[in-house]
């Protein structure tokens, strides 16, 4: 299986022929990322916001049949119960004996149901940049309280990317010190090295 962080909170995952891209981005609605040009045989969104839900702008293919069993979790995204900015949905994705989690703009503590229903998974894709969605307290406390192989994060801010009021990874990393970056976007699947916490560099960022 085959993991690609395009930038902001998309991604696109492959097993075989078959590649899922979720929250893609309208183009210029993210600062610092090049407009998405990608070819994938199905498209999920977490929300409704220009952010993550540019289904237009992803190239369908023709395709074998779904390898992935896809599941939900409905959470909010906010921690007021919607009233903020309404709902996000928590995708699971799983294949090859592989589970990976997409957490979207998850902008709430998870409850203990849920916690479990993700508990253990193979790859956690996780927002860490606070004020739209979780921060990177909270988003630490979660990895925590789930265990996943592998933690990625999202949805953060830099120098020259990413929402001014969204913090950047570095925030997030100094809560994690044994957290580790990748000079890569794209990672495979299964591999004994890739575990605990690991930044990979956007596919789609300018610089």
């Amino acid at each position: 299986m085959k993991i690609t962080y395009n930038g902001h909170a998309c991604f696109s995952i492959t097993s075989g022929s078959y590649t899922v891209i979720l929250d893609p981005y309208s183009p210029g609605s993210v600062p610092g990322y090049r407009d998405l040009d990608e070819t994938a045989s199905r498209v999920l969104c977490t929300h409704e916001h220009g952010d993550h839900n540019a289904r237009d702008i992803v190239h369908l293919a023709e395709s074998e049949q779904c390898p992935f069993e896809i599941s939900t979790i409905p959470t909010w995204h906010d921690n007021v119960g919607g009233r903020l900015r309404g709902s996000n949905t928590i995708y699971l994705l799983k294949a090859e004996g592989l589970t990976i989690v997409h957490l979207g703009d998850l902008g709430c503590a998870l409850t203990k149901p849920q916690v479990e229903a993700i508990r253990h998974c193979s790859v956690l894709l996780i927002p860490v940049g606070g004020h739209y969605t979780i921060d990177a307290a909270e988003a630490t406390r979660i990895i925590c309280q789930t265990e996943p192989d592998l933690a990625i994060p999202m949805h953060y801010s830099g120098p020259d990317f990413g929402y001014d009021v969204i913090a950047p990874l570095s925030s997030f990393f100094s809560l994690n010190p044994g957290a580790r970056t990748l000079d890569d976007s794209e990672i495979t699947l299964p591999s004994p090295c890739l575990n605990g916490i690991l930044a990979l560099h956007a596919k789609y960022r300018i610089s």
